[in-house]
């Protein structure tokens, strides 16, 4: 299974994910992989994956890259650069190209951005309610810059603006977020071929809870999307979804126990 980590499996605002606790230890026993599908950085998502006990391959940055634990699969992926303990395939533009891109976007629309590259990091803290210490992992970016609009008027000229410049954008629950020719839906779909050389009839439940999580829910084939003010949005997105009835890690377990019981 495969699922989208703030809002969904951790809460929005204090990233508790007690409420999940009892469909985690379910998977845990069934031994069935869960692998994070976020906007967040690697950094960030190896402190969770140590949290949560989980060694499961990951995606991070809107799919910007897969990091799959070496030795995980019986045969190794083509292409993937060794880095450490992991196999990583990329699909994102270096972040450099990212917020360059931005700024001219910027320029050229006349619509001011704040992005990470502009934020000190008691700022990012500030704006992700996190602590310092999170912030600096949530900095550490590689593949995806997150951006606040300033001039809310202007957003849709700015967003017209970074599609000339040969990149996309998409938006999570507190960002918009500038990002390459990748996305979370061609990063999940590597996955799920990857399992499939495990087990040609693995099937897919997929959780998540914003609109830049359509693209991978789309792919599952059992979609959950954990209830969120973007909801509404998400159905149009994500027509075959299943709406939990709670936000947050409550809605995960509702999810995860609907399908795979008590």
């Amino acid at each position: 299974m495969r699922t989208d980590l703030d809002g969904t499996l951790l809460d929005h605002s204090t990233y508790a994910y007690d409420d999940a606790l009892p469909a985690l230890e379910l998977l845990r026993r069934r031994g069935i992989p869960v692998v994070f599908c976020t906007s967040k950085t690697r950094a960030e998502t190896e402190v969770w994956r140590e949290v949560l006990r989980n060694r499961d391959p990951f995606i991070v940055e809107n799919g910007g890259a897969v990091f799959v634990p070496s030795g995980y699969f019986p045969a190794p992926a083509r292409g993937p650069v060794r880095r450490g303990d992991y196999d990583v395939l990329e699909f994102g533009a270096p972040y450099p190209e990212l917020t360059g891109a931005l700024r001219l976007a910027s320029s050229r629309s006349g619509c001011r951005v704040r992005g990470f590259g502009d934020m000190s990091v008691d700022q990012v803290a500030s704006a992700c309610r996190m602590s310092v210490d999170a912030a600096r992992l949530a900095m550490q970016r590689e593949y995806d810059e997150p951006f606040l609009i300033l001039d809310a008027e202007r957003t849709g000229q700015l967003l017209d603006a970074i599609r000339t410049t040969g990149k996309r954008w998409t938006r999570g629950g507190r960002f918009y977020h500038i990002v390459g020719d990748s996305d979370k839906a061609a990063a999940a779909r590597l996955v799920v071929e990857r399992f499939k050389t495990i087990d040609p009839e693995v099937r897919v439940v997929g959780l998540g809870d914003g609109l830049n999580d359509a693209s991978f829910l789309n792919l599952a084939d059992i979609p959950f999307l954990v209830r969120s003010p973007s909801l509404e949005q998400l159905r149009s997105a994500v027509p075959n979804g299943i709406a939990t009835a709670q936000p947050g890690p409550k809605g995960w377990n509702e999810a995860i126990l609907s399908v795979f019981g008590g």
